[in-house]
């Protein structure tokens, strides 16, 4: 598994330290299931996303996809 070095102020990494300890988890595990709140998946998630919505819309594959694409600007914000 592929390993990140981020900076952080020591205010911010205190805080995310206790954030962990009150959910019982780990700090890796709080960054992974912040980015997965935030929006970011890997692509095989974003087309089982847009599998599914496909699936439950009578919608063309283009329109499928256009419409998966904006949603995931507007979470990303």
């Amino acid at each position: 598994m592929p390993r990140l070095t981020i900076t952080l102020t020591d205010e911010r990494h205190r805080a995310l330290k206790e954030a962990a300890a009150r959910r019982r988890t780990s700090i890796t595990a709080l960054i992974d299931m912040s980015l997965e709140a935030y929006g970011v998946k890997t692509r095989e998630a974003a087309e089982a996303l847009v599998a599914r919505a496909r699936a439950h819309a009578a919608m063309e594959d283009d329109a499928a996809l256009a419409l998966a694409l904006d949603e995931v600007r507007k979470a990303r914000g």
